[in-house]
């Protein structure tokens, strides 16, 4: 298990610099598999490194699709795949071990279609408002998958929400309670950053992994 600073959500990329000991030994025993993969959940109180952190009990599968060793850290590129709730956390020896069972994956109804169309322009509006206060990882105009199910968890993971509104998103049971959710959260979103005394709150929202 890899605890981060961010959420992954199925069907979205990651990218991380391991260059802690604990990682590089986990790393190459994921790699001894095929598909190489590992969890990632968020961290809830503490810092990854050194181990010691409070974490979320809901987590994505990650798969690696790339390598790249450089001096000093190996640089890992994954997929999110699907979810994971961590049923025990284990002794780590050396790194972050769990025991886990898989959620269902979300099913895709046309009946939820103009529901998708409302979060759709919410979250590119918001987005591109939030641009005004802060350089954000995913722009307005971001392309994303053709595939129905895909495409609305990656339209999740590009809306400018902190980590906690996300790990509610991970936790939808349904595709319509995954939409509404975002729906929720983004308006609330879209309503701070309309007020007068918008802040630097979005200063964070959806920045990188730190490295491990």
């Amino acid at each position: 298990m890899f605890p981060l600073g961010s959420v992954l959500f199925p069907h979205m990329p990651l990218s991380l610099r391991i260059f802690e000991e604990r990682y590089i030994v986990m790393l190459s025993q994921v790699l001894q598999d095929e598909p190489s993969e590992f969890g990632v959940v968020l961290i809830e109180r503490g810092q990854e490194v050194g181990g010691g952190e409070m974490r979320f009990s809901i987590g994505t599968v990650a798969t690696i699709t790339q390598l790249e060793a450089a001096e000093g850290f190996v640089g890992v590129v994954a997929v999110g795949e699907r979810r994971v709730a961590i049923s025990e956390w284990l002794d780590e020896d050396p790194f972050p071990q769990a025991t886990v069972h898989e959620l269902p994956d979300l099913e895709w109804d046309d009946a939820l279609l103009s529901l998708w169309e409302q979060a759709e322009k919410l979250v590119r509006r918001t987005l591109a408002r939030a641009s005004e206060f802060s350089e954000l990882n995913w722009s307005p105009d971001t392309e994303l998958s053709k595939e129905a199910v895909a495409r609305v968890w990656q339209l999740a993971a590009i809306a400018p929400l902190g980590p906690l509104d996300q790990v509610s998103l991970l936790s939808s049971t349904t595709m319509s309670e995954l939409l509404e959710r975002l729906i929720e959260h983004t308006l609330g979103v879209e309503l701070s950053l309309s007020s007068p005394w918008a802040t630097d709150d979005m200063d964070d929202a959806g920045d990188d992994p730190e490295p491990l």
